[in-house]
């Protein structure tokens, strides 16, 4: 058996607690008996007031507005038709027009006509209007054949006007004396504006001429006799409140010159007498009077209609007076009405409050405080809320009380559930941080005892893969809210800082880093720069085609530092660059639904945290543009332009220490000067120069002191021992194998672009870096000859300087560490910038192993020395036991 739940649990008869429905039906019920009780009999006492309201709202609203624009296009059509009887067909197109808007607006006025009774005089009023209306056509008739004259034309269109303003007289018919009166007099000052129209159109037509007719000379007195009678009644008949507007358009100087002109021509105009000068000035000063005085009459108006809404106030308060008995019972039920209604507004606007205060400012400030690590009371913040006297209001309140207490409680639960998530993954990347570290510590041991081009190789790829683990590890970090330890003390050069950058991004061969300026960043933004340039050069290479190139450019601008990274991939559309940027600007809460976009997002949070601008856009070549704007504060100093690392550089010969101050290296007058390669020997003047990419054996010079390639900005600034004296007697060169390295009659073999630079090396090879945009012209080569005793071979040479490179690197580090801390441990050096920015790393799809001796001792030792800055930075990791 099925039981139904009780209705209005907890609610008696004896609680004092109606249910809404009986407030409503309260609300209701004796109104509308009182209202009905008295409308039948305040209809038979004011039914006839009512009626004449009703009847001349209709007729203003109907016949009122368009007879009152109908009137003002015949009073157009009157002068341009009296015009053009006097001048020129010049007006003929003007008067067509207006023939035409006289239609259009005589159309409607017949339209609303059609409707009304005759049976009252008003009728009457109407039906003489639409006989003189009939005489419109021949009237343009005659017009248009010119057989009669403009005093003619002027009165055919008056007799029509004088039926207009009759009607106006009967429809000003309201049951208040005081409007009636009122209306009158403004309809004598709509007949005086009538009169003005009137003199315009003869004085226009006069002007063409020359001169009055008598008849017209007598109508144009007569005109203004009745202006100035319609005025005298208008001004007499209006109260003070209408009368003080038209007072102050009559006290105006274009009002008196109307008054001169027109005495001026009533007392000195004669028939076919020349007319006053003055009536040149006639148009615009009637244009100017007539739309003052329209103006006025508009207001007037309006005034006047409300003082008829004032009557018809007045009329309805006589209906309800006139309810006699009825009007008890009227004021009873509004004041039981408001009385109710304003309780049970009262209870349901606390309703709507507190929903809001809920929705707009409880639940904001509680994921406020939480999101910065405060502890939220519950019940503090989710108090109950105050019951009405409605039973169902009550029962509404507790529970929407019990929702907001929930509601919060689950802010709170949820906001602990992503605390915990984001320390779990602090945890797990802080872990992860420090064995990467000691990873990478390790193989930058391996790398600086590795010998063999292929192990080493394979140490750079392992160190490059440990390198964007350590950047994914960081992003960890950051998604939880925490930043990552590395750290830097001192200013580090913007260029180190993006081909830090270059390093940790996969695809790291189809990036071009175009020379930037000597500028240096702030050493706490370091870390977090590597990692939003990093994330944004990745982004452009995963979404751009794998032959594609991806530049990064970088300049000094007036609000701090700009770096630009440009793809050619397939870009974004124009809602998508908003959406994007609108991210950048205002990263939002860490979601983690949308995962795809980890990298923006952190991206969008180094950028807050540092106050950078980021910006993506479209670029020119139909990919896209990244710019991220490095503020000034973040800016350590600016300098002029240097090569990048790695490039080539002027070679200065040195016959001293290795760090002395060192000159430009000249030529002869017939040789150019070439930029050379890493350090080689200098020459005497007089000897020619040969190629700096290969020099034959038969022209080598004795030995000499090294020389030392200047790189601004990059070269070592540890102590640099001592130079290696130049040898009195050349060692004799060691036996060369003609099979494997030399021809057959022992010369050396040269190796295709083995010691060329590599930024000048073709991109056939396996470790070239990117043809550059125009390369030096390659200077006349000399032909190898046998190698003689005393001389060496560029093999030699270069394993020569290879190995006093490495020899004094290794005896500086050692002189550092002293006798007690030989042995490189975890912690004990300054961590590396890069790990990749001194090898000229491979095009996109050359192969490793095409040429596996470009990767050599001596470029291994300058990568080495690009990584190691002299301030270093502070890793702040801990263990792998998750103890940090």
């Amino acid at each position: 058996m099925r039981h139904d739940p009780p209705r209005h649990a907890g609610v008696t008869m004896g609680s004092g607690k109606r249910s809404i429905r009986f407030k409503i039906f309260s609300l209701l019920l004796l109104p509308l008996l009182s209202l009905s009780a008295l409308w039948g009999f305040v209809l038979n006492l004011t039914i006839g007031d009512g009626i004449s309201l009703a009847r001349a709202n209709t007729i203003y609203q109907g016949i009122g507005v368009t007879s009152t624009d109908l009137g003002l296009q015949l009073q157009a059509e009157r002068m341009l038709s009296v015009t053009k009887l006097s001048a020129s067909a010049a007006d003929a197109d003007r008067l067509a027009a207006q023939r035409h808007a006289t239609d259009l607006s005589l159309a409607r006025f017949r339209g609303q006509a059609a409707g009304e009774s005759s049976s009252d005089g008003m009728g009457a009023a109407l039906s003489t209007l639409l006989d003189e209306l009939q005489q419109l056509p021949a009237i343009r008739a005659n017009v248009d054949t010119a057989q009669t004259s403009r005093l003619e034309i002027a009165q055919s269109y008056n007799r029509i006007l004088d039926a207009l303003f009759r009607l106006y007289d009967r429809m000003v018919s309201v049951p208040d004396l005081s409007i009636f009166e009122q209306a009158g007099a403004m309809q004598a000052m709509g007949n005086a504006r009538e009169f003005i129209s009137r003199e315009t159109a003869l004085v226009l037509g006069a002007l063409s001429t020359g001169h009055l007719t008598d008849s017209e000379y007598a109508a144009f007195a007569e005109w203004a006799a009745n202006r100035r009678a319609q005025y005298a009644r208008g001004m007499a008949g209006l109260d003070p409140e209408l009368r003080k507007p038209y007072e102050e358009v009559i006290a105006t100087l274009t009002f008196k010159r109307f008054l001169t002109m027109e005495q001026d021509l009533i007392s000195r105009a004669r028939a076919g007498a020349p007319l006053p000068q003055s009536l040149k000035s006639w148009r615009p000063i009637t244009d100017n009077l007539a739309a003052m005085l329209d103006q006025v009459g508009v207001k007037a108006s309006g005034s006047l209609a409300s003082r008829a809404q004032s009557v018809a106030t007045g009329i309805l308060i006589r209906i309800g007076l006139a309810g006699g008995l009825g009007l008890i019972a009227v004021i009873a039920s509004i004041i039981i009405s408001v009385r109710f209604g304003r309780r049970l507004a009262r209870e349901l606007a606390d309703l709507r409050n507190s929903a809001r205060d809920l929705a707009d400012v409880r639940l904001p400030h509680v994921v406020a405080r939480l999101r910065r690590g405060e502890e939220v009371d519950v019940e503090a913040d989710a108090p109950d809320i105050t019951e009405g006297d409605s039973a169902e209001i009550a029962d509404v309140a507790r529970a929407f009380g019990s929702v907001r207490h929930t509601a919060v409680q689950a802010a709170v639960e949820q906001a602990n559930l992503r605390r915990g998530v984001s320390q779990v993954f602090l945890n797990l990347a802080r872990r992860k941080q420090g064995l990467l570290h000691r990873q990478l510590t390790l193989l930058d041991a391996m790398q600086r005892r590795a010998t063999d081009p292929d192990a080493l190789r394979d140490l750079f790829q392992l160190d490059h893969l440990t390198t964007r683990m350590r950047r994914h590890a960081e992003s960890l970090i950051i998604l939880s809210g925490a930043a990552p330890g590395r750290a830097w003390r001192k200013p580090v050069p913007v260029v180190d800082i993006v081909r830090a950058a270059v390093a940790e991004v996969e695809d790291y061969t189809r990036v071009t880093v175009m020379p930037m300026p000597n500028a240096h960043l702030s050493g706490a933004a370091v870390t977090d720069l590597i990692h939003l340039i990093a994330e944004l050069i990745e982004n452009a290479t995963i979404f751009s085609p794998p032959q594609t190139r991806v530049q990064v450019r970088g300049e000094a601008v007036a609000n701090g530092f700009a770096v630009e990274i440009e793809d050619r991939g397939l870009g974004l559309a124009p809602h998508e660059y908003d959406a994007v940027n609108e991210r950048l600007a205002h990263p939002p809460e860490f979601d983690l639904a949308d995962s795809d976009r980890l990298g923006l997002f952190v991206v969008g949070q180094l950028a807050a945290r540092n106050g950078i601008s980021v910006i993506l856009r479209a670029s020119a070549y139909g990919g896209t543009t990244a710019i991220v704007l490095i503020p000034k504060a973040l800016v350590a100093d600016d300098g002029s332009p240097s090569p990048i690392p790695g490039s080539l550089a002027e070679v200065v010969p040195s016959h001293g220490p290795l760090n002395a101050p060192s000159s430009s290296f000249s030529s002869s007058s017939s040789s150019r000067q070439t930029p050379a390669l890493a350090a080689g020997p200098s020459r005497d003047a007089g000897e020619p120069k040969a190629s700096l990419f290969f020099t034959p054996p038969a022209s080598r010079a004795p030995d000499s002191a090294p020389s030392l390639t200047v790189v601004p900005g990059i070269a070592d600034t540890g102590p640099i021992g001592p130079p290696v004296p130049p040898k009195d007697t050349p060692e004799k060169p060691a036996p060369r194998s003609t099979t494997s390295g030399g021809t057959h009659r022992g010369l050396p073999r040269r190796v295709r672009q083995a010691n060329m630079a590599p930024q000048l090396r073709e991109t056939t090879g396996p470790l070239a870096a990117p043809t550059p945009p125009a390369q030096p012209t390659p200077l006349p080569r000399r032909t190898a000859g046998p190698t003689g005793p005393g001389e060496r071979s560029p093999e030699e040479a270069r394993a020569m300087f290879s190995a006093f490179q490495q020899g004094g690197r290794r005896g500086r580090l050692d002189a550092e560490k002293g006798p007690e801390n030989a042995a490189d441990g975890p912690g004990t050096r300054d961590e590396p910038l890069t790990r990749n920015d001194g090898v000229n790393t491979p095009p996109a799809g050359a192969s490793e192993s095409d040429d596996p001796v470009t990767i050599r001792p001596d470029q291994r030792d300058q990568r080495r020395d690009l990584r190691n800055h002299s301030d270093g930075y502070v890793h702040h990791t801990t263990g792998e036991k998750g103890d940090e």
